[in-house]
């Protein structure tokens, strides 16, 4: 090797060709050890850039495992105690597991960017027993009051139950196709818009420091939600349009009918969705469950100050994740037929929204 390196360093006449040839050679031997040492070098260099890649996400699952594994000990031993529960306290009992269940859920909707696979589908298949076992309970034991006689109720008495009624049941309950009794999220006492048919809502999040937000139980509505939250979550909704700015987090969305949502977040998971269009941007693939003829398509939302929000919950670059849709409860390897992506002739343009107009700020 040395020598080889002297000959060409110091031979500078004339060589003839039978030596010229030799050098050549001499020139590829060198030039291909040197790629060799090259390659071998990077190679060993991105074996340690994958090994510390592998190291960091295999903690971070276990990390959710181990947190997961708790929460659904805990879970199990609520059920346990269900039949041992005192009667008058059985019902808060029960919602107390709901609520356990539903952040349960959450984690698992907050932790999809980066779990395998396989991880994500066994949390949601565990989370889906354990809905069932507190469904099975509720109905076992709080049964429906049975039919009776009783004596004819005075006007004053149906005044005060038709009021009661007006207060704690959303408008056009009925008419919803979506089962309530099978809605398993808890709608949180968290701020948001609720109860409400035929307005436009409006909230602005700039300078606020709201964490959750909840947006529920809307019949023909419009929703404005300008710059960012942490967590959204939205439940029972009917002939809507529900226009988001970046979520931080993840957002949940538990019943909607004949809506359109167009929102940007890092997870989301729909449940109960029918004839309904999304205009997303995601980080993570969405999650469809039990729902049908549902669309997707890409963000296209526009205000004030969106750009600075979207880059500040790491959303402004677009993904194409809004296309690539997974249906946990189509397990073929073809198509779900419960999802497509949105023909380009039927999409909305560019959305602009502001405070302006009709509207009116949520609490």
């Amino acid at each position: 090797m040395e020598n080889e390196e002297e000959v060409l360093a110091t031979s500078n006449e004339p060589l003839d060709p039978n030596l010229h040839k030799k050098h050549i050679s001499m020139i590829e031997r060198l030039s291909n050890r040197h790629q060799t040492r090259l390659d071998n070098s990077l190679a060993r260099q991105s074996e340690s850039d994958s090994s510390s890649s592998s190291t960091a996400t295999a903690t971070t699952t276990a990390s959710f495992l181990s947190r997961f594994t708790d929460s659904k000990r805990s879970i199990d031993s609520q059920l346990a105690q269900s039949r041992l529960t005192d009667p008058a306290q059985l019902r808060s009992h029960l919602d107390g597991i709901s609520a356990s269940i539903s952040d349960l859920e959450k984690l698992v909707a907050e932790s999809s960017y980066f779990l395998p696979s396989y991880e994500v589908r066994s949390s949601l298949k565990t989370i889906s027993d354990l809905k069932q076992t507190l469904e099975n309970l509720n109905s076992e034991l709080i049964p429906k009051k049975k039919f009776s006689f009783k004596n004819k109720a005075s006007k004053q008495d149906r005044d005060r139950s038709a009021s009661d009624e007006k207060q704690t049941a959303p408008e056009n309950a009925d008419s919803f196709s979506v089962s309530l009794e099978k809605l398993s999220f808890q709608v949180r006492d968290s701020p948001g818009l609720r109860n409400k048919n035929g307005e436009t809502l409006v909230k602005n999040f700039k300078g606020s420091e709201v964490g959750e937000f909840t947006v529920s139980d809307l019949d023909s509505c419009e929703v404005r939600l300008i710059g960012s939250v942490r967590a959204l979550f939205v439940h029972r909704l009917k002939n809507c349009r529900v226009y988001a700015g970046p979520v931080t987090g993840s957002i949940l969305i538990e019943g909607a009918e004949d809506c359109v949502f167009v929102m940007a977040s890092h997870q989301i998971r729909i449940h109960n969705a029918k004839g309904t269009d999304f205009y997303l941007r995601v980080r993570s693939r969405p999650i469809i469950e039990d729902s049908t003829g549902v669309r997707f398509a890409p963000y296209c939302l526009s205000y004030e100050g969106i750009e600075e929000d979207l880059r500040d919950a790491s959303l402004d670059e677009e993904t194409g994740n809004w296309g690539n849709v997974d249906d946990f409860k189509w397990l073929r390897a073809v198509q779900s037929p419960n999802w497509s992506v949105l023909p380009e002739n039927e999409r909305v343009g560019m959305v602009q929204i502001s405070n302006s107009g009709d509207g009116i700020e949520g609490n």
